[in-house]
């Protein structure tokens, strides 16, 4: 029996990892998220297995089922869309044209697996595995099945990735209309993961079809495997420890017309002033969980009044109306204190030092340390002048 070892050890330990995740899981209170990663992880499972049966050797005890998990990971892009909306989006269900695309997937690269599946009797497929033993016809059954299913899955899911990443970022925005601080609700760590995956899941078709045609490189059959375990693992354990989010720490839900303006140029003047004012004098923006429901309790306006003032006449969403004067008053306690960066972060209204410093940059081009080097430097050459 040809076993290949290394990949039998890492694809057992990425099917342990996903039944771990699985039963921890399936053991937590039945929410959208959680039945929609059950579903995920479920698929990644069956997805590992059937690469596992490849490499262990055991596909010769049933050469028929050999690549029978490629049409699983058909469903990988959908499942993770449909993870993010169910984590992300303020809607209330996918509709069910959404799934019907989804199921097109695995309709797509179960036909050019057809000629392999049912063309070539156990076998002959078996031969395949040896280049001495190959028959080359249906070498060319294997090599058009090969190259068809991995070309739908690229397209196929890549499409879907895209939509996620978008999806994803539609999340944010609409989160900073709302929020001044968005770190625990944008999920941020799902962008990192959502590429890996992408890239991993190139990576696997590109090695796919080069093993078929007999082209290697150092690290065939290894550095594959170890980069898809890495990011299971993280995937798992950041997914898991993701607290799910209430309708209220999400957007508004999709509207199918723009809405239009309401107030006029008087109104959001004089709104603008009042939100000026309470920001100036009650310095509001110091409250890390300042939020567009908490200002308009605290002003007597209306939530949609203010986001319509912010968006029409000041031109920013909320979180960047906020943002901005805590950086102000952070400028002013670089250039007047000695306070360390990492003290002003915090009190200056910022529950994250990586948030500050991003959006100090966006607002002076510079970062802390090198904005109050700068005003140093010309502070000193107006006085030596």
């Amino acid at each position: 029996m040809n076993i290949d070892v290394v990949q039998t050890i890492i694809y057992s330990s990425m099917v342990g990892v996903t039944v771990l995740a699985l039963v921890d899981v399936l053991s937590k209170e039945k929410q959208k998220p959680s039945v929609f990663l059950s579903g995920l992880l479920l698929l990644l499972l069956l997805n590992v297995l059937g690469e596992l049966f490849f490499y262990s050797g055991a596909y010769q005890y049933a050469p028929a089922l050999v690549g029978a998990q490629l049409p699983v990971r058909m469903l990988l892009g959908p499942a993770l869309y449909l993870y993010a909306y169910a984590c992300m989006s303020p809607n209330s269900a996918p509709s069910r044209r959404t799934y019907l695309i989804a199921l097109t997937g695995p309709v797509l690269a179960i036909l050019p697996m057809l000629p392999f599946v049912f063309g070539l009797s156990s076998a002959e497929k078996l031969a395949l595995a040896d280049p001495l033993t190959r028959n080359p016809e249906h070498y060319k059954f294997a090599l058009f099945m090969c190259v068809g299913t991995m070309l739908v899955f690229v397209v196929f899911t890549g499409g879907y990735l895209a939509a996620t990443l978008q999806l994803h970022r539609r999340h944010c925005l609409q989160l900073m209309d709302k929020f001044s601080s968005i770190e625990r609700q944008s999920m941020a760590w799902f962008k990192v993961v959502l590429i890996l995956w992408g890239l991993a899941w190139f990576m696997y078709s590109v090695e796919y079809v080069m093993v078929f045609f007999g082209w290697r490189w150092f690290g065939t059959g290894i550095v594959l495997p170890l980069f898809e375990a890495v990011v299971l693992i993280a995937f798992a354990h950041l997914a898991l420890k993701q607290a799910v989010l209430d309708d209220s720490e999400k957007g508004k839900p999709n509207e199918s017309e723009t809405r239009a303006t309401t107030l006029s140029e008087q109104k959001m003047a004089q709104i603008s002033a009042k939100l000026k004012k309470v920001m100036f004098e009650d310095q509001m923006f110091m409250d890390e969980e300042l939020s567009l429901n908490k200002l308009s309790n605290a002003i007597g306006i209306s939530e949609n009044h203010i986001s319509e003032t912010l968006s029409q006449h000041l031109q920013m969403n909320f979180f960047h109306f906020v943002n901005s004067y805590r950086i102000e008053l952070a400028k002013t306690l670089l250039l007047t204190t000695d306070k360390l960066v990492s003290t002003i972060v915090y009190e200056v209204g910022f529950n994250s030092k990586s948030t500050f410093n991003t959006a100090f940059k966006k607002q002076t081009n510079l970062t802390p340390s090198a904005f109050k080097k700068q005003e140093k430097l010309v502070e000193h050459e107006k006085i030596t002048n």
